[in-house]
Protein backbone atom coordinates (compact mmCIF):
# COMPACT_ATOMS: atom_id res chain seq x y z
CA UNK A 1 0.00 0.00 0.00
CA UNK A 2 1.23 3.23 -0.76
CA UNK A 3 1.49 6.28 1.85
CA UNK A 4 -0.51 8.51 -0.05
CA UNK A 5 -4.32 8.02 -1.76
CA UNK A 6 -5.38 10.62 -4.68
CA UNK A 7 -8.44 10.92 -6.06
CA UNK A 8 -11.97 9.46 -4.81
CA UNK A 9 -10.79 6.85 -3.27
CA UNK A 10 -8.97 9.34 -0.76
CA UNK A 11 -12.19 10.05 0.47
CA UNK A 12 -13.11 6.73 1.67
CA UNK A 13 -11.02 7.72 5.06
CA UNK A 14 -13.90 9.47 6.58
CA UNK A 15 -17.87 8.69 6.35
CA UNK A 16 -19.98 10.68 4.46
CA UNK A 17 -21.38 12.10 7.73
CA UNK A 18 -17.78 13.28 8.71
CA UNK A 19 -17.39 14.97 5.29
CA UNK A 20 -20.55 16.68 5.85
CA UNK A 21 -19.88 17.78 9.54
CA UNK A 22 -16.19 19.24 7.54
CA UNK A 23 -18.38 21.27 4.86
CA UNK A 24 -20.69 22.29 7.43
CA UNK A 25 -17.46 23.97 9.43
CA UNK A 26 -16.13 24.92 6.35
CA UNK A 27 -19.34 26.47 5.28
CA UNK A 28 -19.65 28.59 8.92
CA UNK A 29 -15.80 30.18 8.70
CA UNK A 30 -16.61 31.36 5.17
CA UNK A 31 -19.98 32.43 6.54
CA UNK A 32 -18.79 34.56 9.31
CA UNK A 33 -15.78 35.80 7.01
CA UNK A 34 -18.28 37.14 4.66
CA UNK A 35 -20.23 38.71 7.55
CA UNK A 36 -17.85 41.15 8.11
CA UNK A 37 -18.51 42.95 5.02
CA UNK A 38 -20.27 46.34 5.53
CA UNK A 39 -23.75 47.06 3.76
CA UNK A 40 -22.38 49.98 1.78
CA UNK A 41 -19.34 48.10 0.66
CA UNK A 42 -19.37 48.22 -3.25
CA UNK A 43 -17.98 45.07 -3.25
CA UNK A 44 -20.95 43.01 -1.06
CA UNK A 45 -22.17 41.27 -4.63
CA UNK A 46 -18.80 40.11 -5.39
CA UNK A 47 -18.10 39.16 -1.82
CA UNK A 48 -21.26 36.62 -1.64
CA UNK A 49 -20.72 35.68 -4.87
CA UNK A 50 -17.18 34.55 -3.57
CA UNK A 51 -18.32 33.21 -0.94
CA UNK A 52 -21.03 30.91 -2.68
CA UNK A 53 -18.27 29.62 -5.57
CA UNK A 54 -16.27 29.07 -2.32
CA UNK A 55 -18.22 26.75 -0.29
CA UNK A 56 -19.32 25.23 -3.55
CA UNK A 57 -15.79 24.54 -4.48
CA UNK A 58 -15.15 23.14 -1.28
CA UNK A 59 -18.31 20.71 -1.37
CA UNK A 60 -17.01 19.34 -4.74
CA UNK A 61 -13.69 18.92 -3.03
CA UNK A 62 -15.16 17.01 -0.18
CA UNK A 63 -16.84 14.68 -2.32
CA UNK A 64 -13.83 13.77 -3.94
CA UNK A 65 -14.22 15.36 -7.66
CA UNK A 66 -11.09 15.76 -10.01
CA UNK A 67 -9.11 17.51 -10.12
CA UNK A 68 -8.82 18.04 -6.63
CA UNK A 69 -6.38 20.86 -6.69
CA UNK A 70 -8.39 22.95 -9.15
CA UNK A 71 -10.95 23.11 -6.50
CA UNK A 72 -9.21 23.73 -3.75
CA UNK A 73 -7.41 26.66 -5.79
CA UNK A 74 -11.01 27.79 -6.81
CA UNK A 75 -12.07 28.01 -2.65
CA UNK A 76 -8.62 29.24 -2.10
CA UNK A 77 -9.42 32.30 -4.80
CA UNK A 78 -13.00 33.02 -3.15
CA UNK A 79 -11.32 33.27 0.54
CA UNK A 80 -8.98 35.84 -1.09
CA UNK A 81 -12.00 37.75 -2.53
CA UNK A 82 -14.06 37.64 0.80
CA UNK A 83 -11.15 38.63 3.20
CA UNK A 84 -9.83 41.36 0.96
CA UNK A 85 -6.60 41.78 2.11
CA UNK A 86 -7.17 42.00 5.99
CA UNK A 87 -5.36 39.56 8.31
CA UNK A 88 -7.87 39.96 11.17
CA UNK A 89 -10.61 38.18 8.63
CA UNK A 90 -11.72 34.67 10.24
CA UNK A 91 -12.76 33.74 6.66
CA UNK A 92 -8.41 32.76 6.50
CA UNK A 93 -8.75 29.77 8.71
CA UNK A 94 -10.94 28.00 5.77
CA UNK A 95 -7.81 27.69 4.22
CA UNK A 96 -6.16 26.31 6.87
CA UNK A 97 -8.96 23.75 6.94
CA UNK A 98 -8.24 23.07 2.95
CA UNK A 99 -4.73 22.42 3.08
CA UNK A 100 -5.61 20.14 6.45
CA UNK A 101 -7.88 17.96 4.05
CA UNK A 102 -5.26 18.22 0.84
CA UNK A 103 -3.18 16.85 3.34
CA UNK A 104 -5.23 13.98 5.02
CA UNK A 105 -7.08 12.81 1.73
CA UNK A 106 -5.10 14.00 -0.94
CA UNK A 107 -2.14 12.26 0.15
CA UNK A 108 1.57 14.29 0.84
CA UNK A 109 2.29 15.44 -2.32
CA UNK A 110 -1.02 17.06 -3.41
CA UNK A 111 -1.02 18.23 0.42
CA UNK A 112 2.41 20.34 0.24
CA UNK A 113 1.75 21.40 -3.01
CA UNK A 114 -1.45 23.28 -1.59
CA UNK A 115 0.79 24.04 1.40
CA UNK A 116 3.55 25.79 -0.70
CA UNK A 117 0.34 27.72 -2.99
CA UNK A 118 -0.78 29.32 0.53
CA UNK A 119 2.28 30.26 1.34
CA UNK A 120 2.74 32.23 -1.58
CA UNK A 121 -0.42 33.52 -1.20
CA UNK A 122 0.41 34.65 2.74
CA UNK A 123 3.70 36.07 1.98
CA UNK A 124 1.89 38.15 -1.18
CA UNK A 125 -0.49 39.26 1.33
CA UNK A 126 2.33 40.57 3.82
CA UNK A 127 4.69 41.83 1.55
CA UNK A 128 1.80 43.94 -0.02
CA UNK A 129 0.73 45.07 3.74
CA UNK A 130 4.17 45.18 5.44
CA UNK A 131 2.68 47.28 8.45
CA UNK A 132 0.47 43.99 9.22
CA UNK A 133 2.18 41.17 11.23
CA UNK A 134 -0.95 39.13 11.48
CA UNK A 135 0.20 37.20 7.89
CA UNK A 136 3.14 35.25 10.32
CA UNK A 137 0.34 33.40 12.03
CA UNK A 138 -1.64 32.01 9.19
CA UNK A 139 1.87 31.28 7.78
CA UNK A 140 2.47 29.29 10.59
CA UNK A 141 -0.88 28.13 11.05
CA UNK A 142 -1.46 26.67 7.84
CA UNK A 143 2.25 24.85 8.04
CA UNK A 144 1.31 23.31 11.60
CA UNK A 145 -2.27 22.10 10.00
CA UNK A 146 -0.29 20.18 7.00
CA UNK A 147 2.06 18.39 9.64
CA UNK A 148 -0.70 17.34 11.82
CA UNK A 149 -2.79 16.07 8.60
CA UNK A 150 0.28 14.17 7.41
CA UNK A 151 1.21 12.89 10.89
CA UNK A 152 -2.79 11.81 11.21
CA UNK A 153 -2.63 10.49 7.66
CA UNK A 154 0.71 8.80 8.22
CA UNK A 155 -0.95 6.76 11.24
CA UNK A 156 -4.43 6.11 9.50
CA UNK A 157 -2.43 4.23 7.10
CA UNK A 158 -0.73 1.99 9.20
CA UNK A 159 -3.59 1.17 11.16
CA UNK A 160 -5.27 0.44 7.49
CA UNK A 161 -2.21 -1.79 6.96
CA UNK A 162 -1.89 -3.80 9.94
CA UNK A 163 -5.69 -4.40 9.35
CA UNK A 164 -4.74 -6.01 6.17
CA UNK A 165 -2.10 -7.75 7.39
CA UNK A 166 -4.42 -9.15 10.26
CA UNK A 167 -6.92 -10.26 7.88
CA UNK A 168 -4.11 -12.11 5.51
CA UNK A 169 -2.98 -13.51 8.27
CA UNK A 170 -6.24 -14.74 9.01
CA UNK A 171 -6.91 -15.89 5.62
CA UNK A 172 -3.75 -17.86 5.50
CA UNK A 173 -4.61 -20.14 8.65
CA UNK A 174 -7.76 -20.63 7.46
CA UNK A 175 -6.28 -21.79 3.73
CA UNK A 176 -3.77 -23.63 6.04
CA UNK A 177 -5.83 -25.40 8.67
CA UNK A 178 -8.18 -26.37 5.48
CA UNK A 179 -5.58 -27.83 3.79
CA UNK A 180 -4.65 -29.42 7.67
CA UNK A 181 -7.95 -30.75 7.22
CA UNK A 182 -7.78 -32.18 3.24
CA UNK A 183 -4.28 -33.99 4.15
CA UNK A 184 -5.94 -36.01 7.27
CA UNK A 185 -9.09 -36.89 5.44
CA UNK A 186 -7.45 -37.80 2.31
CA UNK A 187 -4.79 -39.76 4.23
CA UNK A 188 -7.64 -41.77 6.67
CA UNK A 189 -10.15 -42.42 4.82
CA UNK A 190 -8.65 -43.14 1.51
CA UNK A 191 -5.95 -45.81 3.74
CA UNK A 192 -9.06 -47.11 5.64
CA UNK A 193 -11.25 -47.77 2.29
CA UNK A 194 -8.76 -49.22 0.60
CA UNK A 195 -6.96 -52.00 2.73
CA UNK A 196 -11.04 -52.44 3.83
CA UNK A 197 -11.07 -53.15 -0.18
CA UNK A 198 -8.68 -55.60 0.30
CA UNK A 199 -10.33 -57.54 2.98
CA UNK A 200 -13.16 -57.75 0.58
CA UNK A 201 -11.66 -58.97 -2.20
CA UNK A 202 -10.06 -61.59 -0.13
CA UNK A 203 -13.43 -62.67 1.29
CA UNK A 204 -14.88 -62.59 -2.15
CA UNK A 205 -12.13 -65.19 -3.30
CA UNK A 206 -12.39 -67.37 -0.17
CA UNK A 207 -15.97 -67.94 0.52
CA UNK A 208 -16.79 -71.44 0.32
CA UNK A 209 -20.70 -71.56 1.15
CA UNK A 210 -23.18 -70.46 -2.03
CA UNK A 211 -20.21 -68.92 -4.13
CA UNK A 212 -22.18 -67.32 -6.73
CA UNK A 213 -24.40 -65.58 -4.43
CA UNK A 214 -21.37 -64.41 -1.86
CA UNK A 215 -19.55 -63.52 -4.94
CA UNK A 216 -22.56 -60.94 -5.77
CA UNK A 217 -22.74 -59.63 -2.72
CA UNK A 218 -19.37 -59.44 -1.99
CA UNK A 219 -18.46 -57.94 -5.63
CA UNK A 220 -21.75 -55.15 -4.76
CA UNK A 221 -19.85 -54.37 -1.45
CA UNK A 222 -16.42 -53.80 -3.47
CA UNK A 223 -18.26 -51.85 -5.82
CA UNK A 224 -19.64 -49.41 -3.15
CA UNK A 225 -16.74 -49.17 -1.58
CA UNK A 226 -14.81 -48.11 -4.43
CA UNK A 227 -17.83 -44.98 -5.27
CA UNK A 228 -17.11 -44.41 -1.37
CA UNK A 229 -13.31 -44.30 -1.88
CA UNK A 230 -14.24 -41.90 -5.18
CA UNK A 231 -16.46 -39.55 -3.42
CA UNK A 232 -14.27 -38.88 -0.36
CA UNK A 233 -11.11 -38.47 -2.57
CA UNK A 234 -13.50 -35.71 -4.94
CA UNK A 235 -14.89 -33.76 -1.55
CA UNK A 236 -11.38 -33.85 -0.20
CA UNK A 237 -10.28 -32.13 -3.69
CA UNK A 238 -13.19 -29.63 -3.64
CA UNK A 239 -12.71 -28.86 0.19
CA UNK A 240 -8.31 -27.69 -1.14
CA UNK A 241 -10.19 -26.42 -3.95
CA UNK A 242 -13.35 -24.14 -2.48
CA UNK A 243 -11.87 -23.65 0.65
CA UNK A 244 -15.18 -24.57 2.41
CA UNK A 245 -15.97 -26.63 5.65
CA UNK A 246 -13.04 -25.14 7.44
CA UNK A 247 -12.60 -21.68 8.77
CA UNK A 248 -10.27 -22.93 11.88
CA UNK A 249 -9.07 -25.66 14.16
CA UNK A 250 -8.64 -26.55 17.67
CA UNK A 251 -4.65 -25.65 17.24
CA UNK A 252 -3.97 -29.24 19.12
CA UNK A 253 -2.08 -31.47 16.38
CA UNK A 254 -0.06 -33.90 18.41
CA UNK A 255 -2.67 -35.00 21.18
CA UNK A 256 -5.74 -36.52 22.30
CA UNK A 257 -7.76 -32.67 22.89
CA UNK A 258 -10.87 -33.51 23.97
CA UNK A 259 -12.68 -36.47 25.00
CA UNK A 260 -13.26 -39.17 22.99
CA UNK A 261 -10.56 -37.77 20.62
CA UNK A 262 -8.28 -40.69 19.50
CA UNK A 263 -4.28 -39.30 19.94
CA UNK A 264 -2.73 -38.64 16.78
CA UNK A 265 0.05 -42.11 15.36
CA UNK A 266 3.55 -41.30 14.92
CA UNK A 267 7.02 -43.84 14.31
CA UNK A 268 5.28 -46.28 16.84
CA UNK A 269 2.76 -47.03 14.84
CA UNK A 270 4.62 -48.01 11.72
CA UNK A 271 4.25 -51.95 12.70
CA UNK A 272 0.96 -51.98 13.09
CA UNK A 273 0.21 -49.56 9.86
CA UNK A 274 2.15 -52.77 7.81
CA UNK A 275 0.37 -55.57 10.06
CA UNK A 276 -2.57 -54.18 8.66
CA UNK A 277 -1.60 -54.23 5.09
CA UNK A 278 0.03 -57.52 5.79
CA UNK A 279 -3.67 -59.05 7.22
CA UNK A 280 -5.52 -57.71 4.00
CA UNK A 281 -2.78 -59.19 1.34
CA UNK A 282 -0.08 -56.91 0.67
CA UNK A 283 3.11 -57.87 0.84
CA UNK A 284 5.09 -55.39 2.55
CA UNK A 285 7.93 -55.07 4.89
CA UNK A 286 9.44 -52.79 7.54
CA UNK A 287 12.70 -51.58 8.47
CA UNK A 288 13.88 -49.05 10.63
CA UNK A 289 17.40 -47.95 11.71
CA UNK A 290 18.26 -45.83 14.46
CA UNK A 291 16.40 -44.41 17.69
CA UNK A 292 12.96 -43.36 16.96
CA UNK A 293 12.09 -42.50 20.95
CA UNK A 294 13.27 -38.83 20.17
CA UNK A 295 12.00 -38.39 17.47
CA UNK A 296 9.32 -35.15 17.90
CA UNK A 297 5.57 -35.63 17.33
CA UNK A 298 5.20 -33.60 14.43
CA UNK A 299 8.02 -35.23 13.08
CA UNK A 300 6.63 -38.67 13.99
CA UNK A 301 3.19 -38.05 12.45
CA UNK A 302 4.58 -37.10 9.29
CA UNK A 303 6.63 -39.96 8.88
CA UNK A 304 3.31 -41.99 9.49
CA UNK A 305 1.11 -40.35 7.25
CA UNK A 306 3.71 -40.71 4.61
CA UNK A 307 4.22 -44.07 5.28
CA UNK A 308 0.76 -44.72 5.16
CA UNK A 309 -0.16 -42.77 1.62
CA UNK A 310 2.73 -44.27 0.15
CA UNK A 311 1.44 -47.68 1.05
CA UNK A 312 -2.07 -47.25 -0.22
CA UNK A 313 -0.65 -45.82 -3.41
CA UNK A 314 1.16 -48.86 -4.30
CA UNK A 315 -1.50 -51.17 -2.81
CA UNK A 316 -3.78 -49.43 -5.14
CA UNK A 317 -1.89 -48.77 -8.08
CA UNK A 318 0.66 -51.96 -8.16
CA UNK A 319 -1.45 -54.48 -6.40
CA UNK A 320 0.53 -57.62 -5.90
CA UNK A 321 3.50 -56.20 -6.02
CA UNK A 322 6.22 -56.67 -3.06
CA UNK A 323 6.84 -53.27 -1.36
CA UNK A 324 10.06 -52.62 1.16
CA UNK A 325 9.32 -49.39 3.90
CA UNK A 326 12.50 -48.34 5.32
CA UNK A 327 12.86 -45.77 8.02
CA UNK A 328 16.50 -44.02 8.85
CA UNK A 329 16.56 -41.64 11.84
CA UNK A 330 20.08 -40.13 11.70
CA UNK A 331 21.65 -37.10 13.82
CA UNK A 332 19.97 -34.53 11.90
CA UNK A 333 17.67 -35.98 9.75
CA UNK A 334 14.86 -38.84 9.10
CA UNK A 335 14.65 -40.57 5.63
CA UNK A 336 11.33 -42.63 4.77
CA UNK A 337 11.76 -45.12 1.80
CA UNK A 338 8.89 -46.93 0.32
CA UNK A 339 10.33 -48.82 -2.55
CA UNK A 340 7.99 -50.96 -4.80
CA UNK A 341 8.20 -53.65 -7.86
CA UNK A 342 5.49 -52.13 -9.61
CA UNK A 343 4.66 -48.68 -10.80
CA UNK A 344 1.76 -47.09 -10.08
CA UNK A 345 -0.56 -46.35 -12.81
CA UNK A 346 -2.34 -42.61 -13.35
CA UNK A 347 -4.48 -40.92 -10.57
CA UNK A 348 -5.74 -37.85 -9.53
CA UNK A 349 -2.02 -37.00 -7.95
CA UNK A 350 -3.67 -35.90 -4.69
CA UNK A 351 -1.88 -38.44 -2.16
CA UNK A 352 1.75 -37.15 -3.70
CA UNK A 353 0.41 -33.63 -2.90
CA UNK A 354 -0.21 -34.25 0.33
CA UNK A 355 2.66 -36.11 1.33
CA UNK A 356 5.06 -33.88 -0.34
CA UNK A 357 3.03 -30.61 1.48
CA UNK A 358 3.98 -32.63 4.41
CA UNK A 359 7.20 -32.70 4.34
CA UNK A 360 7.85 -29.34 2.92
CA UNK A 361 5.54 -27.85 6.13
CA UNK A 362 8.62 -29.21 8.11
CA UNK A 363 11.21 -27.76 6.15
CA UNK A 364 11.90 -31.14 4.55
CA UNK A 365 12.07 -32.24 1.29
CA UNK A 366 10.03 -35.11 -0.97
CA UNK A 367 10.22 -37.35 -4.21
CA UNK A 368 8.25 -39.58 -5.81
CA UNK A 369 8.47 -41.47 -9.19
CA UNK A 370 10.71 -44.14 -10.89
CA UNK A 371 14.06 -45.52 -8.69
CA UNK A 372 14.86 -48.22 -6.74
CA UNK A 373 13.14 -51.57 -7.92
CA UNK A 374 10.21 -50.06 -9.85
CA UNK A 375 8.67 -47.24 -8.05
CA UNK A 376 10.55 -45.11 -5.05
CA UNK A 377 9.09 -42.90 -2.42
CA UNK A 378 11.42 -40.99 -0.44
CA UNK A 379 10.85 -38.18 2.24
CA UNK A 380 13.53 -36.34 4.34
CA UNK A 381 12.39 -34.55 7.18
CA UNK A 382 14.63 -32.94 10.17
CA UNK A 383 14.26 -33.42 13.19
CA UNK A 384 13.60 -30.33 14.92
CA UNK A 385 11.06 -30.43 12.45
CA UNK A 386 8.24 -29.72 14.91
CA UNK A 387 10.36 -25.98 15.29
CA UNK A 388 9.05 -25.12 11.80
CA UNK A 389 5.64 -25.96 11.67
CA UNK A 390 2.43 -28.35 12.01
CA UNK A 391 2.10 -31.23 9.50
Amino acid sequence: MSGDLAGADSVEYLSGRARWAALGVFALVTAIGASGIAPDNPSVAADAAGAVITIGAAGLLLAGRRPPLLYAAVATAGIVVIADGASSNVGWFAVCLLAGWCALTLGRWAGLAYWAGAMVLFAAEWLAVKSDPGWGAWLGGTTLTVLFSLLVKRERDLVLQLRRAQADLAEQARTAERNRIARELHDVIGHTLTVSLLHVQSARLAVEHDPADAARALAEAERLGRECLAEVRTTVGMLRERGSGASGGSGDSGGSGGEGIAPLPGVKGLPALVERFRSAGADVTLVVEGDTAGLPATTGLAVYRIAQEALTNAVKHAPGAPTAVRLTVGAAAVTLTADSRGEPGTGTGLGLVTMRERAESLGGSFSAGPGGRGWLVRATLPVDASLRGAP
